[in-house]
């Protein structure tokens, strides 16, 4: 009886609707084969959802196969040419096992003689099957580039976005559960002073689903969503990002934001007021952290270097109290007793608002004159890629930095011309927050209290148990007091 090796592949569902299922090509295989007086001892299978890695794999078996057994086999089985190789490359290794091994190629549903007209015809079908395979992966990556010029996903959209067709094509809609999701996770990192890892504790707590099939939020799964670009309108492809035409779930404000506390070292805060990188040490400059201690039904909290335990740190810990007491003094400075005197600041912090507000009008036409400068040089860029004379991934990084910077002076200017009618009233209100501190603080929650210390401080160390802030301006004048050196004519 006589014995066969053969192959049988398919490689997309459309080729399976064709009929060239793995099924009915092993049918096939096996029927030629008993019709030839024999049987398939060895058949190899490439489904369509094998990965490159795992063709190469596969075909590598046959051919070592065959070679090893060449003594007992009778040929090699194939349904079709292009069944049996998808470039020029496999067929020649296909064709050395005919004439060196002496293993015949035998194609089932087209045969062909052992001949030099009929090896001209194999190679012919061959060569039309390579380059069907080739033209179909430049007409796909040709696909994939328009449909990223027109600000579509080239996949799954990633999370708080979801598929579907509309009118035969394949769009992208934003998934509200997911998306809500997505804006939280942004707002807690952002503005909630919290780390992954907390991050990851509130949403959980909050009774959120990250998927059906997983419901708690991944710690990983939510670094990645911090980084993704695509939640401020933007696609990736082959690592660079395009315009999208999704909907953004995240301002840039935000975005930006995220990326900074991101760049640095974030560490676990346990909500404590004077934590999560507020204060730094004084003796070596790392951040200071929290610790609860709890003895019996009371809870103390105490405040160290996060090096507290390296050789030779002083072990040094602070109580919250301490902290507190502090805090109320730096206050206290600020504070004017005399409601004439206050009186009058407020006045004179009106009248130099003025001089502010011409400021900002100056600072509005340069940061116009920036933008138009940039928008001259994106046309320049497109200009230049129309003359190919830059290629298209240096034309996609150069456009994103264009977009980052425009993105960057937007905003500036968006700031900008919200305050400007807002600047006399903000002075005004700076000046009632700072006779105000210490009663919002004895009232105020952990929140509130770490808005304070971020409105009124601009950094802050802790020298052994003694806090030395460096004070925002205003506050740092009144804190000086206003009878002070610094102070000329009607200034304060």
């Amino acid at each position: 009886m006589k014995q066969f090796v053969a192959l049988a592949r398919v490689s997309s569902r459309e080729q399976e609707r064709e009929g060239f299922s793995l099924e009915v090509q092993e049918d096939a295989l096996r029927r030629y084969a008993t019709q030839a007086g024999g049987k398939i001892v060895k058949l190899f299978k490439i489904a369509e959802t094998a990965s490159k890695g795992d063709e190469r794999t596969a075909f590598r078996e046959l051919i070592a196969y065959a070679k090893k057994h060449c003594a007992e086999l009778d040929g090699l089985l194939f349904y079709k040419v292009d069944r049996a190789a998808r470039n020029l490359f496999d067929y020649v290794e296909l064709e050395r096992l005919e004439s060196e091994y002496d293993l015949p190629f035998i194609s089932v549903s087209q045969p062909t003689e052992c001949t030099p007209a009929g090896r001209m015809m194999r190679r012919t079908l061959a060569n039309m099957a390579s380059f069907f395979t080739e033209q179909q992966s430049v007409d796909v990556r040709e696909g994939l580039a328009r449909r990223v010029q027109e600000g579509w996903f080239v996949g799954k959209a990633p999370y708080g976005y979801r598929n579907l067709r509309k009118d035969g094509r394949g769009i992208v809609e934003i998934d509200p559960t997911a998306a809500d999701n997505v804006r939280r996770i942004f707002d807690l990192f952002a503005y909630g002073n919290c780390t992954l890892d907390m991050v990851v504790a509130k949403l959980n707590t909050e009774a959120r689903q990250f998927r059906a099939s997983t419901p708690k939020f991944p710690r990983s799964s939510v670094h990645n969503i911090l980084q993704d670009r695509a939640y401020i309108g933007e696609i990736e492809f082959k690592g660079q990002w395009y315009p999208g035409k999704h909907e953004p779930l995240v301002d840039r404000a935000t975005w930006n934001r995220v990326q900074a506390l991101l760049g640095g070292h974030v560490y676990q805060s346990h909500a404590l007021t004077y934590a999560s990188d507020l204060i730094q040490c004084g003796q070596c400059g790392h951040p200071i952290t929290g610790e609860r201690k709890t003895k019996g039904q009371r809870v103390y909290v105490y405040y160290r270097c996060t090096y507290y335990n390296a050789p030779g740190h002083p072990r040094t810990r602070v109580t919250e109290a301490d902290l507190d007491r502090q805090v109320l003094a730096i206050f206290d400075k600020m504070r004017i007793e005399d409601e004439a005197i206050r009186d009058w600041v407020r006045a004179v912090l009106t009248a130099q608002t003025r001089d502010s507000q011409a400021d900002s009008l100056a600072q509005r036409g340069e940061l116009q004159r920036q933008e138009t400068l940039i928008v001259n040089q994106q046309d320049r860029l497109v200009n230049l890629r129309m003359a190919d004379e830059i290629d298209q991934q240096t034309f996609a990084r150069k456009q994103t930095e264009l977009r980052d910077r425009q993105a960057a002076i937007t905003l500036q200017r968006d700031v900008l011309n919200r305050s400007h009618d807002e600047t006399a009233d903000l002075a005004v209100k700076v000046f009632e927050l700072s006779q105000t501190l210490r009663r919002h603080w004895l009232t105020a929650d952990y929140a509130t209290k770490r808005r304070i210390l971020e409105i009124v401080l601009l950094n802050c160390q802790l020298d052994g148990a003694s806090l030395c802030p460096t004070i925002r301006k205003p506050f740092d004048q009144l804190a000086e007091g206003l009878v002070s050196e610094k102070s000329r004519d009607d200034r304060i």
